[in-house]
């Protein structure tokens, strides 16, 4: 019966300890010319941000503070290779950023710009850190030819619109060529209704004229 209770206090001991070291953001201990390295793997391309924030183990008020005078080496190299990704010195409380060139294994080293023999071996940074991983940067190539494809889709609407226009313009030509030939026929309409008035009146007039003197005829006789 012991047994079973040491065993689960050490069961969720084990897995607080799981836990913890699957989250990115946590706290360590450095001293003067020490260095701490984490390794992380990471894809091609992928972009890093960290953020760190360093307090000084103060003797006089018995707590840790900042100091601005403390800097911070953030040293970032490909384990494989060797390659230098990265290196930055900042203030006690700054932000890091870089990208990997290759996939594989990438040692991310913070180390303080103190020395022994300025400051002796008492110094002690309590150092905070946070870093995400983010995601892949945008592959350029093909951000060129989506912008292309969008290029060339613009200027086929652009072409489209020019020929709208065109279309527009040579419709309101055909429709003042239509309305000038209107009125003209029109005009031309209301011309021939009086000249054939004209003739109707002048024909009724002779015809009376006529009558006139037909019935006058009759009667000298």
């Amino acid at each position: 019966m012991s047994d079973s209770r040491t065993r689960s206090p050490r069961l969720v001991l084990c897995c607080l300890l799981l836990f913890v070291s699957a989250v990115n953001a946590l706290h360590f201990y450095l001293d003067a010319d020490e260095k701490r390295c984490f390794i992380e793997e990471l894809p091609t391309n992928t972009v890093v941000e960290g953020h760190y924030r360093a307090l000084e183990w103060n003797e006089k008020e018995q707590l840790y503070k900042i100091n601005e005078e403390l800097g911070i080496l953030v040293q970032v190299t490909e384990v494989e290779s060797g390659h230098s990704v990265a290196s930055t010195r900042g203030p006690p409380d700054g932000r890091f950023t870089f990208t990997s060139h290759d996939a594989g294994d990438h040692a991310i080293c913070l180390s303080t710009n103190y020395s022994s023999s300025w400051f002796g071996p008492t110094a002690h940074i309590r150092l905070y850190l946070d870093f995400a991983v983010g995601s892949t940067k945008p592959n350029v190539e093909h951000d060129r030819s989506h912008v292309s494809v969008l290029t060339s889709k613009l200027r086929d609407l652009n072409i489209k619109i020019e020929d709208i226009r065109r279309e527009q313009q040579y419709q309101r030509e055909r429709e003042a060529d239509f309305r000038d030939l209107s009125e003209a026929t029109n005009s031309r309409a209301v011309w021939y209704s009086i000249v054939q008035i004209a003739v109707l009146v002048t024909t009724c007039a002779w015809q009376l004229r006529h009558l006139r003197r037909f019935f006058e005829d009759r009667k000298i006789r």
